[in-house]
């Protein structure tokens, strides 16, 4: 049984590869995905308990749990109802769609963990230093415009360089 089931997960896996192959590439032409939307494109984690699956079905073991909701993760593939994501440390594998959520996320990224982001009153460097934030703080994404972004979070809400976040693309527009 165990034989059968990993022949069966080979070709599941060969099959879902060779359509996130085909979907990945038609989506720099336009939205061709199971869902009808982009890919990549990124999302949230909706619950603080996401069970990440080494394939896209429940008989898939889990590879490891997420546990913090509000975590944005960019969706690379979909399959039916799963989709496959990657983290921000480059960690990949399935979720069921349900546990994603639209709302968008971002973590502050940084060259060095020591160094800290300044968060900005507006969207300018001249502007006054509202706070500044360690790599791997967790903001929500209000909107992005011209290489800036106006985050959320806990204690802080201020305007940063679009390039300090990932969970936002570098030239996106967000709204």
């Amino acid at each position: 049984m165990a034989v059968k089931r990993f022949v069966v997960s080979l070709v599941v896996a060969s099959a879902v590869l060779g359509a996130a192959a085909t979907v990945g590439h038609a989506a720099k032409d336009g939205p061709i995905s199971a869902s009808g939307l982009p890919i990549p494109r990124y999302v949230s984690l909706k619950s603080d308990h996401v069970n990440v699956r080494a394939g896209p079905t429940k008989d898939n073991d889990v590879a490891w749990v997420y546990t913090r909701s509000g975590l944005p993760v960019e969706i690379t593939a979909e399959y039916e109802n799963w989709r496959r994501v990657r983290d921000s440390e480059g960690a990949e594998g399935w979720v069921y769609h349900s546990l994603l959520s639209g709302r968008r996320t971002a973590v502050v990224t940084m060259k060095s963990k020591d160094e800290l982001a300044p968060l900005y009153d507006s969207a300018s460097v001249t502007s006054p230093v509202a706070a500044r934030l360690q790599a791997g703080v967790l903001t929500q994404v209000k909107r992005c415009a011209q290489g800036w972004c106006r985050v959320i979070g806990n204690g802080f809400d201020g305007w940063i360089q679009q390039e300090r976040l990932w969970g936002v693309y570098a030239d996106e527009k967000v709204d």
